[in-house]
């Protein structure tokens, strides 16, 4: 017997559940390649639950799935044990682009989330004013969007939501387009009312990507992975009196998760045995690893990083001898770990660098790029994308055979669609853009939509 034998959570029934995903699969278009595999999750009254993992391993796709926004192509969604159908109405959602309408004021849009109902506007502004009151927007009642701060437009996005008085909160990222100062503040604000239980809601479901968030908040913690998107395990959360910055659990929960996802090929219950060998580790709730193997899309899902940030990464790591490890780069540079294994795995991706047991360390090619000068380094960087990123070469293949050396934009996006969710496709197609301008393969004209041939550096290459 091993030791996550001995803690493993009994999941309870699926009757018993607020809600609960049963083997859910998703794809998009006639591709037929899912971006969800085999994905069962269970939530429970009481319960803070984290889904932690990579860009592209379809967090924000269960989701919506699971709020009856969008359909899964086989499984099925529960509620109090019975099939969902059409929209969820118990759930609310918190999105990470706020979505408040700019010519309404705060009151009005807290007021949208009731509109649907069949309350009174005397009950409809009494409720509102009490959300707007329990989350510390008085004074904002008549404020438009403009007018207010980062932090202000999404304390409205979470009033509005919790108006409803949602028996459960879902959460897509709700921090991630903050400042650090102001995501913190919020944070720990929510946690307050959440453990105050003034919150009229039952349980929480939050996507992230941020490690540290997820340690900070959650009951329970979903690590996915990727290529198609899967649960890879559940982790228990720690004690409140665990989940200061300065705890031990807390540290060694972090240094888990770091282990678990900078190894995403690595079974994630064999990672776990071995770091509770001779360790008190956070338990584990249950092995929801892959019972069928991956099956590979026809791209590559490419993180959401800049060039300026990849680049910057390739050069640091060039000018302290070419390897690191991942812990230590987070600390000396500052940077949250989610936002720097993307740029990890943007290093990977394109060969010059190289992952493995929490090292990353260059290629000869990425030490090259690293020490290159600004000409050399685009030409590294033009081959290397050519080479290995799928998602360019087709695009560069389809320009060179077009009549006019052009590409309209939306027939990119539709074929990517074929592959990823709408939304995805067209963060894929920027960062496919971001990289291929950078590289001099193409221009893009977002007015008119069209991609155009870099002709002196693609054409001449072949």
């Amino acid at each position: 017997m091993t030791g996550t034998d001995t803690i493993i959570a009994t999941p309870g029934t699926a009757a018993a559940a607020l809600l609960a995903a049963r083997d859910v699969l998703k794809y998009f278009g006639d591709d037929r390649r899912p971006v969800l595999e085999h994905v069962s999750v269970q939530l429970n009254e009481g319960e803070f639950v984290a889904l932690l993992g990579p860009s592209g391993s379809g967090k924000s796709t269960l989701l919506r799935i699971l709020a009856g926004l969008m359909e899964p192509s086989s499984g099925e969604v529960l509620v109090h044990g019975s099939p969902l159908e059409g929209p969820n109405p118990s759930v609310a959602i918190v999105f990470q682009s706020f979505a408040l309408f700019p010519w309404l004021d705060v009151l009005q849009n807290v007021e949208l989330g009731l509109l649907a109902m069949d309350v009174s506007d005397d009950e409809r502004r009494r409720r509102a004013l009490e959300a707007i009151d329990l989350i510390g927007l008085d004074g904002f009642e008549e404020a438009f969007p403009k007018e207010l701060s980062g932090g202000m437009k999404q304390r409205v996005g979470f009033a509005r939501a919790l108006v409803v008085q949602p028996e459960v909160l879902f959460m897509d990222e709700p921090f991630s387009a903050l400042d650090v100062l102001t995501a913190e503040n919020l944070r720990s604000e929510l946690r307050d009312l959440w453990l105050a239980k003034t919150m009229p809601t039952k349980a929480v479901v939050m996507v992230t990507h941020n490690i540290d968030e997820a340690v900070s908040l959650a009951d329970r913690i979903l690590v996915f992975g990727a290529n198609p998107g899967h649960i890879r395990v559940e982790l228990k959360g720690l004690s409140q009196s665990d989940r200061s910055e300065k705890s031990a659990p807390r540290a060694r929960l972090v240094e888990l998760i770091y282990r678990i996802m900078t190894n995403p090929e690595d079974d994630a219950i064999a990672i776990v045995e071995q770091s509770l060998q001779g360790r008190t580790w956070p338990a584990v709730a249950r092995d929801s690893a892959r019972t069928t193997g991956a099956r590979a899309r026809r791209y590559q899902v490419l993180p959401e990083v800049s060039i300026d940030d990849l680049t910057g990464l390739v050069q640091y790591l060039g000018g302290i001898g070419g390897h690191a490890a991942v812990q230590d780069l987070a600390r000396d540079l500052q940077m949250r770990a989610d936002d720097l294994l993307a740029i990890v795995e943007a290093t990977d991706l394109l060969g010059f660098g190289a992952l493995h047991e929490r090292q990353v360390a260059l290629t000869p090619i990425g030490a090259r790029f690293a020490d290159a000068e600004l000409d050399e380094e685009k030409a590294i960087f033009r081959s290397q994308a050519l080479d290995h990123i799928a998602l360019l070469h087709h695009i560069v293949r389809d320009l060179e055979t077009a009549p006019t050396h052009t590409l309209d934009a939306e027939r990119v996006i539709d074929e990517l669609e074929h592959s990823f969710s709408g939304e995805e496709a067209r963060r894929q197609f920027e960062t496919a853009v971001d990289w291929g301008r950078y590289a001099e393969l193409f221009t893009y004209d977002d007015s008119s939509g069209e991609l155009t041939l870099d002709e002196e550096h693609t054409l001449r290459r072949r």
